[in-house]
């Protein structure tokens, strides 16, 4: 059954401190701890999508599945990483669409869905759980996820607000409106990606536009901008990826990945090094497995159409 949620007051969300310490699980540290291991040298470090997919998020958890959303239609694309093959987990349908992912141990799949709303889908059967409408359908770009805590944190990339959605449980959605250093745009893609901070207490978010990154207040919404030593900015900054206290921020149409050093406190990330690759044609997020970074390239300065191929790449750590 689908239940759809009404959109949440905008206040502030009150987590307390030491429930958040005791729960702290994100993308980076959960997933690169549940795959320690070497990935076998013999899997493919490219392997294709359907045709006009339209991809822009991937996900993998503590197996050895990727999970990629489609534009176009919402659909969830499920491949095995040791053979590149692959099939349609979830269909998609008229009106959804499916951009960040982001994979929780308990097996769900928690999905930004661009037009205000977000979805649970379970990732072994496809069906889709619950449904949010965390906005209003339009002048609302619903990005990208982390699992911090007891919530799923998702970006507006339009307005300045922080969504939770409780993780594996009913409740309310929390809004936490971004202030502080924080500067909106208008009319461009402002926060992005999203990871949980080395201490589980707050978050870090780059907002695309100019390029910066923030450390967010769980408690406040106050974003204090951190520091760039080595690079003037984060221009085209998308999905980050976080393992300890190195950063990566892919930066789409720069087709490159920043590798930062964050200090203890998250003030300052210094520019350590930048990954290329021939293959990557504007990769938008990234998921780990092993000692292998898998990005999705969504092709953006390329026609979309349903006959354009895509393709998700991995690169060595």
């Amino acid at each position: 059954m689908t239940r759809n949620h009404p959109r949440p007051s905008r206040r502030a969300a009150l987590l307390g401190g030491a429930a958040l310490t005791a729960l702290a699980v994100t993308a980076g540290t959960g997933t690169a701890h549940a795959n320690s291991s070497t990935t076998a040298a013999s899997w493919p470090t490219e392997f294709a999508l359907p045709n006009g997919w339209l991809p822009e998020g991937i996900a993998i958890g503590s197996r050895p599945y990727a999970y990629l959303g489609s534009r176009a239609d919402g659909a969830i694309y499920r491949t095995d990483l040791r053979t590149g093959e692959g099939r349609v987990l979830s269909e998609g349908a008229t009106g959804l669409v499916s951009v960040g992912l982001k994979l929780d141990h308990d097996g769900l799949l928690y999905v930004a869905g661009s037009t205000g709303a977000a979805r649970v889908v379970d990732s072994r059967t496809g069906e889709i759980l619950t449904t949010y409408q965390l906005t209003a359908a339009t002048g609302h770009f619903i990005n990208d996820i982390t699992l911090l805590g007891d919530r799923a944190w998702f970006t507006d990339s339009l307005d300045a607000v922080l969504y939770g959605v409780p993780r594996g449980r009913t409740g309310e959605v929390t809004a936490l409106p971004l202030t502080g250093d924080w500067v909106q745009t208008p009319g461009v893609n402002n926060a992005n990606g999203i990871v949980g901070t080395p201490d589980g207490h707050g978050l870090i978010v780059v907002s695309s536009s100019p390029g910066k990154l923030y450390r967010v207040s769980l408690k406040t919404g106050y974003a204090t901008e951190i520091a760039l030593s080595g690079a003037s900015d984060v221009a085209n900054g998308d999905g980050l990826f976080r393992i300890g206290r190195t950063l990566y921020v892919v930066q789409n149409r720069l087709n490159r990945i920043s590798v930062f050093d964050l200090d203890a406190e998250v003030t300052t990330a210094t520019l350590r090094t930048t990954i290329t690759d021939p293959r990557f044609d504007v990769p938008t997020t990234a998921a780990r497995f092993g000692n292998r970074l898998y990005l999705v390239n969504a092709r953006f300065t390329t026609p979309q159409t349903p006959d354009t191929t895509f393709t998700a790449v991995a690169v060595s750590l």
